[in-house]
């Protein structure tokens, strides 16, 4: 196999495998599979992400930047210590929604939309402004609240006041007490600051596709609760709309984490980007892949859910346009999964080398990826021989 490994150029470009491994993590194993098979080959390790958690460390390891840390508010109004990067332009700065105003934060037991807010995420922001940003990519991924920003906006300096003049309390239940928005106190720090937020996902801030209606369940909402805060959205959005003249109440995407969208659109001047072809672009994934002979991309799952855009789709209808083949490699292969091949990737793999429990993948997911990189690189070369 060396002689057919000479002079071979591989880019590793995985996501996370989530439960399991980290994109970084995911991206070392792939290289050491892939080296097993051929020493001499350059491997070009480019971990990726979507805009969920993980996306400081992807953009920070790809990219040589630093991370910094802030104090700010946790979604529950506790204080928590939340993570941000920096890249190495000096002026382009990451930050996950989730290190300040996420679900992980909250045990499963306190899990509360009514009440959660999305404060620190705005205090997040601007700890990355004092430090020197005028390019901001936020990933929203992963959130615990259902409040369309409004704890962002007064972390900004925005009052949200109700009819007798008293700002409305933290969280999203509080917003259909909201009478007006007073935009004076607005931090002049975020004039000149682009603002680009990584979302996966179109769905509106109200109505059965919105935010309340399909994530709130998962942050705690009955029906009833879902009802009450898809309500009081929709007041938001009516206010917002009136005071501040920025219509997002059916901005697609305006829905993703918890509203907080469409708040970033609101408060910040913000513009929503699909996430993972945002990342690629940021860390110039095309000018690894150009000349490569090989791509091997990844993520816990491919089902047909994939072909809408998950990152190692995204990966691969970018090598298509290069003319780089791609494997993904994947921690389960689901229903559907056959309709990756028509978006760029050449072949798909599960990491399982056979029937096992997910407490066995998680644990053995480095080792097996390893393996499923070194065959991959194997099938590889073989088929360079004809």
């Amino acid at each position: 196999m060396n002689n057919q490994a000479a002079g071979l150029r591989i880019v590793v470009a995985p996501d996370k495998f989530r439960g399991s491994l980290s994109a970084a993590e995911a991206s070392s194993s792939l290289a050491r599979g892939v080296r097993r098979v051929a020493p001499t080959a350059e491997v070009i390790e480019t971990p990726m992400a979507d805009g969920g958690e993980g996306t400081v460390d992807a953009l920070v390891n790809a990219d040589g930047g630093q991370k910094s840390r802030a104090r700010v508010t946790g979604p529950l109004g506790e204080p928590v210590e939340a993570e941000f990067g920096r890249l190495t332009d000096g002026v382009t700065f990451v930050i996950e929604m989730a290190a300040a105003s996420g679900l992980a934060l909250i045990p499963v037991a306190r899990r509360d939309p009514v009440h959660t807010t999305t404060r620190g995420t705005g205090e997040l922001l601007l700890a990355a402004i004092a430090a020197g940003a005028r390019r901001v990519i936020m990933g929203i991924g992963g959130s615990a609240t259902n409040d369309g920003g409004a704890g962002l906006a007064q972390a900004l300096g925005y009052r949200l006041l109700d009819r007798a003049g008293r700002e409305v309390e933290p969280g999203g239940g509080a917003l259909d007490q909201l009478d007006r928005i007073d935009a004076s106190g607005r931090d002049p720090r975020l004039d000149g600051v682009e603002i680009l937020v990584a979302c996966d996902v179109d769905n509106p801030l109200c109505g059965p596709r919105g935010a309340s209606s399909v994530y709130g369940p998962q942050k705690g909402a009955t029906p009833d609760v879902a009802a009450r805060l898809d309500h009081a959205l929709g007041h938001f959005a009516t206010v917002i709309e009136r005071d501040l003249g920025a219509a997002i109440a059916d901005l697609p995407g305006a829905g993703a984490a918890g509203g907080l969208g469409g708040g970033l659109v609101a408060f910040a001047g913000a513009k929503l980007r699909p996430g993972a072809p945002l990342l690629i672009d940021t860390v110039r994934l095309a000018d690894r892949l150009r000349g490569a002979d090989l791509c091997l991309t990844g993520e816990g799952l491919v089902d047909g859910s994939s072909a809408h855009g998950k990152t190692a789709v995204a990966v691969a209808r970018l090598t298509r346009e290069l003319g780089v083949p791609t494997f993904v490699l994947a921690g389960a292969i689901g229903l559907g999964a056959e309709r990756v091949l028509d978006e760029g990737v050449d072949a798909y793999f599960s990491l399982c080398p056979g029937p096992t429990t997910l407490a066995e993948a998680y644990a053995h997911a480095s080792e097996w990826l390893e393996n499923l990189a070194a065959q991959a690189t194997r099938a590889f070369l073989a088929g360079r021989r004809r």
